[in-house]
């Protein structure tokens, strides 16, 4: 399945693509502060592919400016696949962007189109996200998609970065998601 927004075709990860996601996944500015350590190698990048970003509703977030060359990534765990105790209609939105492309509203854009079809297609009832203490860029983006602060997990082990983490998450409703689009049309 592929998403398309203004600027954006979301769609699903290619083996070919890990030259791009290796290009982006290996600056420390994006991984540690999502929650991953940064990609080793080009090979690490297909390995991560091959094993993570595959995951159904997973997209590599590419601008119809640029090519089909992945810039970021998008995805919704759906119930048990999240790391937060969901229900079968309930999913998780998570996500990332090279740094070149900061402050563009690229991460909202593609997190609304998420939305709808999460809502719309997938006829969730609640999304929830998550961002880490000091992880700014990730807690304005999730407030511009009407995300709003839910609870605060301190103490949370992360085994892929090896530390102790505090984790900040939000929700949107459906409810929530329909009152704020009748209020801009």
């Amino acid at each position: 399945m592929q998403l398309e927004t203004g600027r954006l075709i979301l769609r699903p990860w290619r083996e070919s693509d890990a030259e791009s996601l290796y290009a982006y996944a290996k600056d420390p500015q994006v991984g540690p502060i999502a929650g991953w350590p940064p990609h080793t190698s080009v090979e690490d990048s297909r390995q991560i592919i091959r094993n993570v970003l595959s995951a159904a509703e997973t997209y590599a977030v590419t601008l119809k400016s640029e090519g089909d060359r992945p810039v970021g990534s998008i995805g919704l765990m759906l119930g048990g696949a999240s790391n937060l105790p969901l229900g079968e209609k309930e999913g998780e939105i998570g996500y990332w962007i090279g740094v070149p492309y900061w402050g563009r509203g690229l991460i909202p854009e593609a997190t609304e189109e998420l939305t709808r079809h999460a809502f719309e297609d997938l006829e969730l009832e609640n999304l929830w996200c998550g961002y880490f203490d000091g992880n700014e860029k990730s807690k304005r983006a999730q407030a511009k998609c009407g995300f709003t602060y839910h609870h605060t997990v301190p103490d949370v082990p992360w085994p892929l970065m090896g530390d102790i983490r505090t984790e900040h998450i939000t929700r949107l409703t459906k409810g929530q998601w329909l009152a704020q689009r009748s209020a801009h049309q």
